[in-house]
């Protein structure tokens, strides 16, 4: 059964989507069978792969409002082990219309249940709020990825966001986990990036990863291209950081298991891609 993630935090601008599409991505490269699902009205995770919906094609929308199979709303992508649950501006809407439904808040969860056997990871991109989307994917999932950027404010919505995990574990989904919090947008010249990140250490011991993801150029074009940044520069920082990251899940993930599993480096060869080239 797959590995259900959802990457979420109601503050904007953190990296959240980015996260979602790289580690998505990074873990592809490592030949694990992953979706992403794409939960965000804005639909950037699939404009991020170069994805979009055409007008005939089956959204998340769909799937949560009008209880369609989610394998309708199914992409491939660039990547051979990578799909893509597609979203568009139709999401909106299901903020309204899933308010008075029945069971709305495991719409997703009972879609999920149809194709978990086929992936070993299926990353959720959340919106920036905290509402009925959000409430979705996670009670669906069984861990939150949390991306944080290095500054104040981003620590004041944190809070926010950790109530509300702890509400739906205690009504919605009794086993959820924390995967961790993730820094992003790190600048090593900024002094308080440094103490963002020496307080956020401190206070959540063993919760925060241990790679972080730095300000990096590359990273932030390579969604104005339709790829996700191991395929726009892999040698770039920024993919290289991802791909750490990718590999601390792993390492969580064959720990929760029972296995003394190495490891491997991450890299991308022309067996990865479907009918591209490097």
């Amino acid at each position: 059964m797959a590995r259900i993630i959802a990457v979420s935090n109601q503050k904007g601008g953190v990296g959240k989507t980015t996260t979602s599409v790289n580690i998505a991505a990074s873990l592809a490269a490592a030949e694990k069978r992953v979706l992403l699902v794409d939960l965000d009205p804005q639909a950037n995770a699939g404009s991020g792969l170069g994805i979009s919906a055409d007008s005939n094609q089956s959204t998340m929308y769909n799937v949560l409002v009008d209880e369609e199979p989610i394998k309708t709303a199914i992409l491939h992508t660039e990547l051979k082990c990578l799909n893509l649950a597609v979203a568009n501006q139709d999401l909106i809407g299901a903020e309204i219309e899933l308010v008075t439904a029945i069971g709305r808040e495991v719409r997703l969860k009972e879609a999920l249940a149809q194709v978990s056997d086929l992936y070993d990871y299926i990353i959720i991109d959340c919106p920036p709020a905290l509402g009925i989307l959000t409430v979705n994917a996670l009670t669906a999932a069984h861990s939150v990825l949390i991306p944080m950027q290095c500054e104040y404010y981003a620590m004041e919505g944190l809070s926010q966001l950790l109530k509300t995990i702890g509400l739906i574990k205690r009504k919605l989904n009794p086993t959820l986990d924390r995967e961790g919090i993730l820094l992003t947008m790190y600048d090593r010249r900024n002094n308080l990036c440094h103490q963002v990140e020496q307080d956020i250490r401190t206070h959540f011991q063993g919760e925060v990863f241990k790679t972080i993801i730095p300000r990096n150029v590359r990273l932030s074009e390579a969604p104005s291209h339709g790829k996700p940044v191991i395929l726009y520069d892999i040698n770039s920082t920024g993919a290289v950081a991802y791909m750490e990251v990718a590999r601390e899940l792993m390492r969580r993930q064959a720990s929760r298991q029972f296995e003394n599993t190495e490891i491997p480096l991450i890299k991308i060869t022309k067996a990865h891609l479907t009918g591209a080239s490097l």
